[in-house]
């Protein structure tokens, strides 16, 4: 059975390495729900987040296809209870929708949201949170006019006591592999 889960590859910065990443989904016919890229914690090292439907069977061998790429350093998969994870989302409205009642003030209050930037053509909203909290609230504002909406993919932290890619490293380090690369 197919349930959602978050990959977490590790590699250095190297020109490339996405599309390496990518192509090893595209092969597996898995496709990518939401991708996010970023430095990680540890110097010179990069993080990609990536949220896919598969079976367990399936981001078994995907995270093993993965691996076995040049500039992949480590790459791990994780179940929705094994992290903490939030996406942000972005909505513009018309200014004018904001003062035709206080409906959108409501919401904005009711779901956390804040107000970025405000002009006197547009409003932009900001909400962090789950997929399915930042698309209720499109589904509430979009009746007041939303212009534009955009959302980012999951960022996501594990549970885990220990990030398991610093052991990982160490062990690297320890048998003469990559010791330039800083493990705390």
């Amino acid at each position: 059975m197919k349930q959602e889960f978050t990959v977490t590859v590790y590699s250095e910065n190297r020109v490339g390495i996405l599309n390496q990443v990518t192509t090893v989904f595209t092969k597996r016919h898995i496709n990518i729900e939401s991708l996010t890229t970023s430095e990680s914690a540890i110097e010179g090292i990069h993080k990609f987040t990536v949220v896919v439907y598969a079976t367990k069977e399936e981001i078994d061998v995907l995270v093993r296809q993965i691996e076995k790429r040049i500039d992949i350093l480590k790459a791990y998969y994780f179940s929705q209870d094994e992290i903490v994870y939030q996406e942000i989302a972005l909505y513009r409205v018309p200014t004018a929708s904001l003062f035709e009642g206080n409906e959108v003030e409501k919401l904005v209050r009711q779901y956390g949201a804040r107000i970025l930037e405000m002009t006197p053509e547009y409003t932009v909203i900001e909400k962090t949170g789950h997929k399915s909290e930042t698309q209720d609230l499109f589904n509430k504002l979009d009746p007041y006019g939303v212009t534009q909406f955009t959302r980012s993919g999951r960022v996501a932290i594990n549970k885990l006591k220990k990030e398991p890619l610093n052991s990982y490293l160490r062990k690297l380090a320890r048998n003469g592999v990559n010791p330039e690369i800083k493990t705390d």
